[in-house]
């Protein structure tokens, strides 16, 4: 998977911030740099606002630990085509590997290659209505195998 895509990705879709803030998730956690939770992992000691580096170096730290979570619960994961394993990488970076594993029948679709039904799935839940357009590409993407831009 190029990860620099998945990171420009994430860039686009999370946005970056170099203080603290709410997000706009029902939890209201506080996050920083590209989506990173500070209520799930907190950084004591952080000073603000970060650099770019910074944030860069916490990105790959989040990703490091969303992909770590995903080989332990969905080692399939990673037989998926580049496009795929980003929408679920994606999807796991924005609402936790526990978030996504909620996602029990879109899974099961993934995993079988019914891309179309996962996207069904994908555009029918909650989450969709969260992250809006977000949501459309990735579901787009799951079903077609192309990332739209």
């Amino acid at each position: 998977m190029d990860i620099n895509l998945l990171e420009t990705e994430l860039r686009r879709d999370e946005g970056v911030k170099y203080l603290p803030y709410q997000d706009n998730s029902p939890q209201k956690n506080s996050t920083v740099g590209i989506g990173h939770n500070l209520t799930a992992f907190p950084m004591p000691g952080e000073i603000y606002p970060m650099t770019d580096g910074r944030v860069s170096q916490v990105l790959t730290i989040d990703l490091t630990r969303t992909f770590a979570g995903l080989d332990a619960c969905l080692p399939w994961w990673r037989a998926l085509d580049e496009v795929r394993q980003r929408v679920v990488a994606n999807m796991a970076f924005n609402m936790g590997v526990d978030g996504l594993l909620t996602f029990v029948n879109t899974l099961k679709a993934i995993q079988s290659g019914n891309y179309r039904g996962a996207a069904v799935g994908m555009r029918a839940s909650q989450w969709a209505v969260e992250v809006g357009a977000r949501a459309v590409r990735l579901a787009d993407a799951m079903q077609t195998g192309i990332m739209p831009a």
